[in-house]
């Protein structure tokens, strides 16, 4: 009961600086919009690739926990049919063009260019990231991209620290950074990226 009633408790977080904030957001809503104008003829293409392929729906919906742990609906490409990755979806999935459609969170408000990623309320229950230990990481909006899936950190731990570190550091100029770094991912595949960065470093 003491877990669950934190993991709605909207009191204990911490304020983020307002003019860091409203910076991010008027960053967010031009990106957004611009990415959206600039990406609608490849998701036209993507949504084509779908419907052809297995029909509808285009669009995969799920719940995910935001800023203060509120609930919002996350938008992505569908990229799975009965339990199974699709050829078109195993494409999307290696691209990060999935995740296109979450412009319009973004436009919405629920998410942000970049943060923490976006969790279901369940994963927050399997991590046991209930209590206010943890809500740091609610402080900001889940972004599309962030720190944590940039470095590809799968061990919750290490995203969990990953996590910290942009929330203590944001900036725009950090934004920009690992967006442009998202931009290679989405070009050259996940794992290429990476392995390029890792070459650099």
């Amino acid at each position: 009961m003491r877990a669950t009633h934190s993991l709605y408790n909207n009191k204990c977080f911490s304020a983020t600086l307002p003019h860091v904030m409203r910076a991010k957001r008027a960053f967010d809503i031009v990106g957004a919009a611009g990415g959206l104008l600039f990406f609608a003829p490849v998701c036209l293409l993507v949504a084509m690739a779908i419907l052809l392929e297995d029909g509808r729906p285009v669009f995969f919906h799920q719940d995910r926990l935001g800023e203060r742990r509120r609930r919002f609906t996350i938008l992505k490409f569908r990229s799975m049919r009965n339990g199974r990755i699709t050829r078109v979806g195993r494409v999307l999935r290696d691209t990060g063009l999935d995740e296109l459609p979450q412009f319009i969170n973004v436009l919405r408000g629920d998410m942000s260019a970049v943060g923490p990623r976006p969790l279901t309320e369940a994963d927050v229950l399997r991590l046991g990231w209930t209590t206010l230990h943890y809500d740091f990481r609610w402080r900001v909006p889940p972004g599309l991209t962030g720190l944590a899936q940039v470095v590809g950190a799968r061990a919750p731990r290490a995203s969990l620290f990953l996590d910290r570190t942009y929330i203590a550091r944001q900036n725009l100029w950090l934004d920009v950074r690992l967006i442009a770094l998202s931009f290679a991912v989405n070009a050259l595949g996940k794992q290429r990226a990476r392995e390029l960065l890792i070459r650099r470093s």
